[in-house]
């Protein structure tokens, strides 16, 4: 039985390449994710799609993500990913300022038979959203489910 999922990932991105190893080496954070302006967008394969168009990466990007997991209560993920990153608000803006960068926080939600998680933010991860100018981002999948309602 799939079960409802949750995601949070923190984006450090530019439009202009800027030094990944350098920001790693400056946050002491390893990223779970980088990419580069101008890399081509590997996208798994779908035997359906006889043709597709290349697609490139459009800006340079370092990434901290918890991955997919399970869970009832967002605030789980978002703890995990601000949790290393909240006493390096000067850090990332400083490099935002260096390198012309911008900031997301990415919610992303699976829902599996209907059952959603809790989506709350604290005063901590809005005060460390906000000290770092962070848009936050978040998706909802809802898959269906079979109703046990008779009509």
């Amino acid at each position: 039985m799939d079960k409802t999922q949750v995601m949070v990932y923190f984006s450090l991105y530019g439009a202009a390449e800027f030094p990944i190893d350098y920001a790693t080496k400056t946050l002491e954070i390893k990223p779970t994710k980088t990419y580069k302006k101008g890399e081509v967008i590997v996208r798994p394969y779908n035997p359906n799609v006889i043709s597709a168009k290349t697609l490139y990466r459009k800006e340079t990007a370092w990434e901290l993500s918890t991955g997919y997991q399970e869970s009832f209560d967002v605030k789980e993920q978002m703890d995990q990913i601000l949790g290393p990153l909240k006493n390096k608000a000067a850090i990332i803006n400083q490099l935002k300022t260096k390198y012309k960068l911008e900031c997301k926080i990415f919610i992303v939600i699976i829902m599996e038979n209907g059952d959603s998680p809790g989506l709350y933010l604290d005063h901590e991860q809005i005060e460390f959203a906000n000290s770092v100018k962070a848009e936050i981002d978040i998706d909802l999948y809802a898959n269906p489910y079979e109703n046990d309602f008779e009509d």
